[in-house]
């Protein structure tokens, strides 16, 4: 029994840049986001743009060190990876990547052409942001509260595997969520293992058929949003000569900070309307 789609782990993408020796060292998550254009084929099938999701910090310290971010995806079983170099700074300057309007929202987007990814058959899918995720409206609808379980993707400490991506997935629940439901606040917070190398990642309702009574079950494995950052707690040394601060002691608190999927069609938006202009 399956209660995140395996398909679902072919959406999580490696980022990194390379070190000294030129090989790539990946320090970060993304994940591919299909956003709907309003659109159909000939077959009636919903049209796409595709976008690599990640956080505003990360695409902002790739941009710091070189004007491109290293972003591994997988082949075929058995034909191992490919890493592609995907610009971030034009040559004149501007930035090709399109952040958040308000500048404390961690999101940022780059909208991709998976034209090359399906010429060297990439083995990838996408969230459909109609289908696959959960608004702010849904999850109110939905009943969504504390202590309802979450799967967190991605690649923490850099774990991304050798040969191919090979997502971590690690279970939480939602610590606090009623400043969010309620619009008063523009993250919640997860009780789950959030290290660096998560950043970027997404966030998953977990399925549960089994409710209160009285109240709503999730039937549904579906993004609620993305990682962030992990809340540090802080202990202070104080000299017993000078009753000065001597040495600070940061430690993980175990809560985590989510950028809810609101933020990430937010951005995509302010990207939509950057390129009309």
């Amino acid at each position: 029994m399956a209660l995140l789609p395996p398909a679902y782990l072919n959406t999580v993408v490696a980022l990194g840049h390379p070190d000294a020796n030129g090989a790539v060292k990946f320090n970060a998550t993304g994940f591919l986001y299909g956003h709907p254009i309003g659109e159909t084929n000939e077959n009636n099938e919903t049209l796409y743009w595709v976008y690599l999701i990640t956080n505003r910090h990360v695409f902002q310290s790739a941009a710091d060190r070189q004007p491109e971010i290293q972003a591994r995806f997988n082949l075929p079983t058995g034909s191992g990876t490919s890493i592609y170099s995907l610009p971030l700074i034009e040559p004149d300057g501007l930035t090709n990547w399109t952040v958040h309007p308000d500048p404390e929202v961690d999101v940022a987007v780059l909208k991709l052409d998976p034209t090359k990814l399906d010429t060297d058959g990439g083995d990838y899918v996408w969230f459909a942001g109609d289908e696959h995720a959960l608004t702010l409206n849904q999850a109110v609808a939905a009943e969504v509260s504390e202590g309802d379980g979450v799967f967190v993707l991605g690649f923490p400490l850099g774990e991304a595997g050798v040969d191919r991506n090979y997502t971590i997935v690690r279970q939480g629940i939602i610590a606090r969520a009623q400043d969010w439901l309620k619009g008063d606040a523009h993250d919640f917070l997860i009780d789950a293992s959030i290290f660096p190398g998560n950043s970027g990642g997404p966030v998953l309702l977990k399925p549960e058929l089994m409710s209160i009574k009285g109240t709503k079950s999730n039937s549904k494995c579906v993004l609620i949003g993305m990682v962030s950052s992990y809340l540090p707690y802080q202990e202070i040394a104080i000299s017993t000569q000078t009753n000065r601060p001597r040495m600070i002691f940061e430690e993980n608190s175990g809560l985590g900070v989510v950028v809810p999927h609101d933020a990430i069609v937010e951005t995509i938006k302010a990207n939509v309307e950057r390129a009309s202009i």
